[in-house]
């Protein structure tokens, strides 16, 4: 058996985003990379599972400096993750590996290092398509599940817009590029945001090298995302299974399971969101005005819905 290896290194201020209290905890995958998850210790009171984040396609553990440390502060162990390509961890020299059931393997490797049995989920977008897959590797890790703008069927609009941009990214002089590219592929999504929200967006994006931004994701990543030029996208597979699976265990009752849907997302249909409630009545659903993919989770829906998702957590 593959012995994993963690280590802690002091709190760290990264992409020079001052952030609350967090260690920098780093393991090794299967395949020999070093990863890295940003690891928020609990307030303390009673005994409760931890909670694992991951982000999108081109995103990073960032994208969570505000609610992880919220959720932490009510007694939660928070891990955010950087996915192989991303933020910290190591780049992949075999571009195909970025995939969904490779990503898994890489939380469950974390999970073991660290002697998490069980946790509650957090997945936006591509990370809730990774929480499926780790619920249907190891059914008992996913203590409950929640997905951020994201489902079983997945838009194509959403796809083509997302597929436009990844691997595709500007060579910009200074922060203020880096917001304007931030809102440039953003806006939409978050039509009510201001200069200093897109400056803000930028630092999650972006990360500070020989003092120049560059966004913070192996271009690669596209290769595994994209069909080679000049041939047509694959049929998207049936995730459905998948979805079965995060929803119900061999446990007398089903798992907590939260969807949380930007109310003018491209990327999950408001169809796929009442097919998912079809077959999944016990799921919660929470919607978020004015905004597309994906939540940020620091909108007052949001919260409220995973504070409520969580009091049924272990």
């Amino acid at each position: 058996m593959r012995r994993f290896l963690l280590r802690r290194v002091l709190p760290a201020h990264y992409g020079a985003v001052s952030t609350p209290a967090f260690s920098d905890r780093f393991w090794t995958s299967a395949d020999g990379l070093t990863l890295h998850a940003r690891d928020y210790p609990p307030a303390s009171g009673p005994a409760v599972v931890p909670v694992i984040c991951l982000h999108g396609l081109t995103r990073n553990a960032r994208d969570f400096e505000d609610l992880a440390p919220r959720l932490a502060a009510q007694g939660r162990r928070v891990l955010a993750l950087d996915v192989r390509g991303r933020g910290q961890s190591d780049w992949d020299p075999q571009p195909m590996r970025y995939q969904p059931a490779v990503y898994a393997g890489d939380v469950l490797a974390l999970m073991d290092a660290a002697g998490i049995a069980r946790a509650a989920f957090i997945g936006t977008s591509m990370g809730g398509l990774i929480t499926m897959v780790v619920a249907s590797l190891r059914p008992l890790a996913v203590a409950a599940a929640a997905l951020n703008d994201v489902g079983p069927e997945l838009a194509p609009e959403g796809l083509a817009r997302i597929g436009g941009y990844t691997g595709n990214g500007p060579v910009v002089a200074d922060w203020q590029g880096a917001a304007d590219y931030a809102r440039f592929i953003n806006q939409a999504a978050f039509p009510h945001y201001g200069a200093g929200q897109w400056a803000a967006f930028a630092r999650r994006l972006f990360r500070d090298k020989d003092g120049v931004p560059v966004l913070d994701y192996d271009p690669a990543i596209a290769v595994a995302f994209k069909p080679p030029e000049g041939q047509p996208a694959p049929p998207p597979p049936n995730l459905w299974p998948l979805f079965q699976a995060l929803a119900f265990t061999a446990a007398p009752s089903p798992r907590p399971l939260l969807t949380i849907r930007g109310a003018i997302s491209d990327l999950l249909a408001p169809e796929t969101l009442d097919k998912m409630r079809l077959a999944a009545p016990h799921m919660a659903v929470a919607e978020v005005a004015g905004v597309g993919h994906a939540p940020m989770l620091d909108e007052p829906e949001a919260r409220a819905a995973i504070d409520a998702w969580l009091k049924d957590a272990p």
